[in-house]
């Protein structure tokens, strides 16, 4: 069963970075695509990079990158802001699944989520 452990969040001021970090245990992420949600108070929860997707928001801001040896995906946040704040979410699902990357129910493994304020 594959476990993924997201981390990395915290209080950021607006126009600072964060890297968040999902390490998975339990399987090789070699035979999974990695999406990353968030979901702040009242909103769906939406994709927000996925294979080569990023949300409209946060193009050009935000990259998602792998370390095949140490087991993680991570998600570089640039020029953080305010609307950026949200809980954010890893989530797997085998690579052979051909649907829409930002569908969350495509998914099969989900972490716990890590906070991420924005705020000055």
């Amino acid at each position: 069963q594959l476990q993924l452990v997201e981390s990395g969040g915290g209080l950021v001021q607006p126009g600072g970075s964060l890297t968040l970090s999902c390490a998975a245990s339990g399987g090789s992420l070699d035979y999974y695509a990695i999406g990353w949600f968030r979901q702040a108070p009242g909103k769906d929860r939406e994709g927000v990079s996925c294979g080569s997707y990023s949300a409209d928001s946060v193009k050009g801001r935000f990259t998602i990158s792998r370390d095949n040896a140490k087991n993680t995906v991570y998600l570089q946040m640039n020029s953080l802001k305010p609307v950026d704040t949200a809980v954010y979410y890893c989530a797997a699902r085998p690579r052979f699944v051909q649907a829409m990357c930002t569908m969350p129910s495509t998914y099969n493994y989900w972490g716990q989520g890590t906070q991420v304020t924005v705020s000055s």
